[in-house]
């Protein structure tokens, strides 16, 4: 997500692959393929959610110390 990837279209692709996944009618070939973007996909996210977080944590401590 740092390498300027948008997060809302990232959770939208995960929720396609997921679809797919779920359907269960793809060759083991794509299943190991979209379970693999899949991975990298949830990793990133999670990751900007972490900065978002650090982010919001020390706005929030920002303006309770200026406040």
């Amino acid at each position: 997500m740092s390498e300027n990837i948008d997060f809302e279209k990232s959770i939208a692709r995960l929720e396609e692959i997921t679809e797919k996944l779920e359907k269960g009618k793809l060759k083991l070939d794509e299943m190991t393929a979209l379970y693999s973007e899949g991975t990298k996909l949830a990793a990133a996210c999670g990751k900007a959610l972490e900065e978002a977080q650090i982010k919001i944590t020390k706005i929030t401590g920002d303006n309770e110390e200026n406040g």
